[in-house]
Order: C-alpha cells, then sequence, then structure tokens
C-alpha cells in the first residue's frame, strides 16, 4: 500500500514538475515575465504586416506609383522626452487604480487631457472623472458648451507617446495662419483617426508625406497639409463642435468625416436587449480563456482553438417597416443606429465650412465582422473581445447588416449633397493581421487604410487644382482661432464627501 501511494506521489511530483518546466520554457520563449503570477494583458491582436499581398488589390489613382506607398513621413520634430513628472504620475494612476462609479478604473492616458471645463463641472459629482487622482487639466470652451468632451495638451509628448502640436492634435507642428499655395485637408474622427497613440505615424500623416510626393513629381507649385483633429472615444456631436470650434478658423479646403463606430448602437432596433454575461462555448474554452491569465501554456492551448462566435441569447431585431437596406429613404426620422442624429450633425459641418468655402467628405467605416467569422482564439483575443464582449448579446451577422446599413446611408447622403464618398469598407481587405481588434487597426493596417483614402481622394484634389479652385487663400471669412491655452485644477473628493 505504501508502495502504491509513493508511486502516485511521485508521478504527481513528476508530472507536476514536467509542467512546471514546461510552462517555464513557454514563457521564455513567448517572450513572458518567467515567474510572474499574472501574464502582461494583451493589448491589441499580434497581427504581422500582411501589405505585402494587399497592395496590388487596392485600386490606384491615375499616375500613381505603387513605390509612393513606402514613402514615409519624417519623424515628429516636436517629439521631446517625456517629462519625469509625467512618466511618475503615469505610473502612479496604474499601480494605484481609484475605481469610478462606471465600474471601471481611471486611465492613465485620460490624466494628459485638457477636459472641457463645462463638461466637466465639479469633478467630485463626475461619475467617471472623480476618480482621477485629485487633479486633471482643463480649458474653457469658447462657445460655452460641453463638447468636445476633451481635447489632446498642446505640444506635449504624453508618457504613451502621443506627440502633440499647438492645436492639440496628433501630428507635426503647422503654421496655424494657412501659408500660401497650400491646400489644408484636416481629418476628423474619434479613435480610428486619432489611432493607438504609440504608433509611430497616423493616417493623415501618411497621406501629408504621399501628397506632397506626388506633387514634387508632378513639379507643382503647391503644399499640402493634412492635419489630425481626431481623438477618441468621441461622436458626431463632439465632431461637429471640433470642426466649428478648432478647424474652421484655419480654412480647411477639404474636412474628411470618418467615424462610424462609437454610435453604432443596436438597441435602438433591439428592445429589449436581452441580459446574459457572455461566455465561450465550451467548458474547455472557457478554461483556457480563465487559464490565460496565469499560464504561457494555456494561451498556448488556446491558440489552437478556432474562436467561433459565442452563444447569444436569443432576440428580435425590430427593423423599421417598410425602409430599405440598398435604398433607404433619408428623410425618414426613424433610421437605426442614430443616424438621424449623425446627419443633422452633417448638415451642420456642411454649413459651417460652406462659410469658409470648404468641401466635406465622408468615408464609410470599416468594421472586422462578418456572418460565420472564424479566428484564432488566442492570435487575435481582442477582434474576439470586442465583438463577442463588448458588442454582446449581438450577434454578428446583425453587426454586419448595421455597419453596411451605415455606409450605404453615408453614400447616400454624400452622393445627394454632391459630397465626394470614400468606400474605404469596400477596398479595406478582411484581414485579422491588419486589426488590433474588431475596429481599430495595427500599424500595417493604418497605413494600408491611409493609401486607400489618397487613392480615392486624389482625383477630386487633383480635379480641384486643375480647375484653379485650390490653393486658396485663407477665407476671409473664418472666423478668429480663439486662445487653447489649457489650466490645471485640484480638488479632494473625499473631503467633498
Amino acid at each position: 500500500m505504501k508502495k502504491q501511494i509513493g508511486n502516485i506521489v511521485l508521478t504527481v511530483v513528476s508530472i507536476a514538475f514536467c509542467v512546471a518546466l514546461a510552462e517555464f520554457a513557454t514563457r521564455i520563449i513567448d517572450g513572458l515575465p518567467p515567474v510572474a503570477m499574472e501574464m502582461p494583458s494583451e493589448m491589441g491582436s499580434l497581427g504581422r504586416d500582411t501589405t505585402a499581398g494587399h497592395l496590388d488589390e487596392i485600386p490606384r489613382a491615375p499616375g500613381v506609383d505603387r513605390a509612393l506607398y513606402f514613402t514615409d513621413p519624417p519623424p515628429l520634430p516636436n517629439r521631446t522626452p517625456v517629462a519625469k513628472e509625467w512618466l511618475d504620475l503615469d505610473r502612479q494612476i496604474k499601480d494605484h487604480p481609484i475605481q469610478a462609479d462606471t465600474g471601471t478604473s481611471f486611465l492613465p492616458w485620460d490624466m494628459f487631457k485638457a477636459w472641457n471645463a463645462v463638461f466637466v463641472g465639479d469633478p467630485c459629482k463626475h461619475p467617471y472623472l472623480k476618480a482621477a487622482p485629485g487633479r486633471l487639466w482643463v480649458y474653457d470652451p469658447p462657445d460655452g458648451k460641453p463638447r468636445p468632451t476633451f481635447r489632446f495638451l498642446p505640444d506635449f509628448t504624453a508618457p504613451d507617446q502621443l506627440v502633440t502640436n499647438a492645436m492639440g492634435w496628433r501630428g507635426p507642428p503647422f503654421p496655424l495662419e494657412k501659408p500660401a499655395k497650400t491646400v489644408r485637408i484636416v481629418v476628423v474622427g474619434a479613435s480610428t483617426i486619432a489611432e493607438i497613440h504609440h504608433y509611430p505615424f497616423s493616417s493623415p500623416e501618411y497621406m501629408q508625406a504621399w501628397l506632397n510626393k506626388w506633387a514634387e513629381q508632378k513639379k507643382l507649385d503647391v503644399r499640402f497639409e493634412v492635419l489630425n483633429a481626431g481623438r477618441e472615444s468621441v461622436n458626431s456631436n463632439d465632431i461637429e463642435a471640433i470642426v466649428r470650434e478648432e478647424a474652421l478658423p484655419l480654412s480647411p479646403d477639404l474636412v474628411f468625416y470618418y467615424e462610424g463606430g462609437n454610435q453604432l448602437d443596436l438597441s435602438t432596433v433591439v428592445n429589449p436587449v436581452p441580459q446574459a454575461k457572455p461566455q465561450p462555448g465550451t467548458w474547455w474554452e472557457r478554461f483556457l480563456r480563465d487559464m490565460a491569465q496565469y499560464s504561457a501554456l494555456a494561451r498556448r492551448g488556446e491558440s489552437l482553438m478556432v474562436g467561433k462566435e459565442w452563444p447569444r441569447p436569443d432576440y428580435e431585431l425590430k427593423w423599421p417597416p417598410g425602409l430599405s437596406e440598398t435604398d433607404p429613404d433619408l428623410t425618414r426620422k426613424d433610421l437605426p443606429v442614430h443616424l438621424n442624429s449623425i446627419m443633422d450633425r452633417l448638415d451642420a459641418i456642411r454649413g459651417d465650412l460652406a462659410k469658409v468655402d470648404g468641401l466635406l467628405s465622408i468615408g464609410s467605416f470599416h468594421w472586422l465582422v462578418k456572418d460565420g467569422l472564424e479566428l484564432n482564439a488566442s492570435r487575435y483575443k481582442p477582434i474576439m473581445f470586442t465583438l463577442n464582449v463588448t458588442y454582446f448579446p449581438y450577434r454578428y451577422r446583425d453587426l454586419e447588416r448595421l455597419t453596411k446599413f451605415e455606409n450605404t446611408v453615408f453614400a447616400k447622403y454624400s452622393k445627394e449633397h454632391g459630397l465626394p464618398f470614400v468606400d474605404v469598407a469596400r477596398q479595406m481587405p478582411n484581414d485579422p493581421d491588419l486589426f488590433s481588434d474588431a475596429i481599430h487597426n495595427t500599424p500595417a493596417g493604418v497605413k494600408l487604410r491611409g493609401w486607400i483614402v489618397f487613392n480615392q481622394l486624389l482625383p477630386v484634389i487633383e480635379a480641384k487644382l486643375k480647375s484653379g479652385e485650390w490653393p486658396k487663400p485663407a477665407s476671409p471669412d473664418a472666423p478668429p482661432l480663439k486662445p487653447y491655452k489649457p489650466r490645471l485644477i485640484t480638488f479632494d473628493c473625499k473631503k467633498a464627501s
């Protein structure tokens, strides 16, 4: 009996030792901490640069050389070392997270924004900002309204490597007064325009480099500015205010609008929304998902699984009666996913741009979603998370349906108002290696998306140059640019309570 017990113990210990050794070796091979209790969180899909296999699939504008794609912008001249004070503050927030009423902790990058003072109000009464570490940068909006909710700090290199200019926009510095012989393009949108902060370049920066190289090759006496006014988490209401308050004083010749994720609210056509906890389909998938937080072996095991759509509770999608999905009546007041509100904001942007003889262009918005989509469960975990947790309980086919409808509305709106429409969604490859989640791109994906926009906008730009409409001087009707001077406020919500 003792011998049997001894054999069992020896076997268990041997197996445990082999598993521990395999775990240690896997961590070393995968570049993970060898002795940490928890694995680092996966911030985005790993992705590979697969653009070589897609570049020739994307139509080029007449006269555009394929080699132009490999022209990158110069390094940012306004990138500076991050101040030790900001690095320390960033670390403090990460190491001592404070829970907000929203159920999430205050995010470190939100510390390095200038928040709209009207939006903030009393920070101790704000459900999210009350969790800030006793201080915030704020600015006073010239129009006294709460949108946009924030701007990036000006002339700043943040701990997460975001680099801003005097406008608080991502990218290199530029003269606020529009120079002669300059075509000025402002790109507006949310996080898919601001891009993930540590990426080397955003799509507008690529577009500016390509346009100026193209002009040089054509021996045109013109310079292009492509300015990035995007920032994460905003919607059409914020974007309208950004155009009116920030872009309009700069006399833009063109404003390119790219946003379609932050108002894609399927609860507008699903009521009631069923309540359930998102879970993978099998106990084995759930086990590997949970253990992957602690084990490199579990991560490897998860990578062998095909990530299928997770089970959903049943619900009814209530489509407005008689609404065509291929040729919608834009005058209807019951369009899904807040499209009536979005078009109202687009109307306001068009009206504002008309004051400075500016042109609006709209892009279709690309999602990596389709009915029956299957992914590597580990490699593309952030994509799986977006589709199965963030947008739970909505089915893939319904997300696909509503994104297609949204883009159909954008296309028809553009046609009815004579606006250039850039069909990003039609040309962007459905390649998960180009996506960090279901909406955001990897650095390679950012560049490829910029290439798509560049090639579709170029015929419009070339026609304006040939007609003599562009370049043009700053509009005398442009409103004056209001000073942007963030100020630091301090508060103690513990005392306030």
